[in-house]
């Protein structure tokens, strides 16, 4: 058994799919599927269900797969424990980002980060808070950055900074006369939101005293995957959503005019990098929350923890 062996039937777990799963470990399909059907002969059992489509891990196989993940997330931490006290910021790293906020915070600092640590690999990918934990767990990223606290026991959490949430509401709505919002004056009445699995989604409910997503807006029933979405939808239709503040950087000033900021105490939601626990590379870790800061506006960096809103 060798840690290639292990490697390749992790892939194949991943993926579901011999091709696929050796296009990922850069080999041919036949050099993948010879040392998987190698490493069943030496443990005598059967790994895969190859009848099934897609491929799947038989009981056996599922347990297996659970300990060659924590012998590989070891066995990459000697390496990593070696950079780490030489300093030495550098590999291949997968980032996972929350959808609310991938377009608004990464092309604040990817930029500069990859440019001052050259010999750092980055992919990074959107996934929803869910699937981003799930693939915490399973070494398939290396560091979530996302919506904090969650409360997971095997996760370390290091908040980043506090994101206020602005009501944008159509000048046809009631609201737009306000100068400024408060939550007690919000209900399902006009209402935008984001569709399930967004925990953007649910803090937003809760904001707005919505106990459950029933038909929000003039018996239209639309749940968007975007903010850009819901800004729009608000423009067209009227009515009104909520937006976090980096999103609104970006708005048009006429657009601008739509912002309705909350009164005292303002809600915010709490952004942080999430690591497994094990997580070994500290000294990179330090240098992407350090980067990110440097790159905020001022004010955010700044803002203390107060009235964040529940996931």
């Amino acid at each position: 058994m060798t840690l290639v062996q292990l490697e390749y039937i992790i892939a194949l777990d991943n993926y579901r799919h011999f091709a696929i799963a050796a296009e990922k470990c850069f080999v041919t399909q036949p050099t993948l599927s010879m040392q998987i059907q190698k490493l069943e002969d030496t443990l005598g059992i059967i790994l895969f269900d190859r009848s099934k489509h897609p491929i799947e891990p038989t009981e056996i196989g599922v347990q297996i797969l659970e300990q060659a993940r924590k012998i590989i997330a070891e066995s990459k931490k000697v390496s990593e424990i070696i950079d780490d006290e030489k300093h030495e910021i550098r590999g291949d790293i997968k980032i996972g980002v929350i959808p609310t906020l991938a377009p608004y915070l990464v092309p604040l600092f990817i930029s500069s980060f990859v440019e001052k640590y050259p010999k750092i690999n980055l992919q990074v990918s959107e996934h929803m808070t869910g699937n981003m934990l799930d693939l915490l767990k399973k070494d398939q990223i290396d560091i979530g950055l996302m919506v904090t606290p969650l409360n997971e026991e095997s996760m370390k959490e290091s908040p980043l900074f506090y994101e206020e949430f602005f009501a944008y509401v159509s000048h046809r709505h009631p609201l737009y006369d306000h100068k400024k919002v408060a939550s007690s004056e919000l209900n399902n009445e006009g209402l935008w939101i984001l569709d399930e699995g967004h925990c953007y989604r649910s803090q937003m409910l809760n904001i707005c005293n919505a106990k459950k997503a029933d038909r929000y807006n003039n018996r239209v029933l639309y749940e968007s995957g975007s903010l850009e979405s819901l800004k729009k939808l608000v423009d067209r239709r009227g009515g009104y959503t909520l937006l976090p503040e980096l999103f609104t950087l970006d708005l048009t000033k006429d657009e601008q005019t739509k912002l309705r900021k909350f009164s005292d105490p303002v809600p915010t939601r709490e952004v942080g990098l999430v690591v497994k626990k094990s997580y070994a590379k500290k000294k990179l870790l330090e240098a992407m929350h350090k980067e990110i800061l440097a790159n905020l506006p001022p004010v955010m960096v700044s803002r203390k923890n107060t009235n964040v809103i529940k996931l």
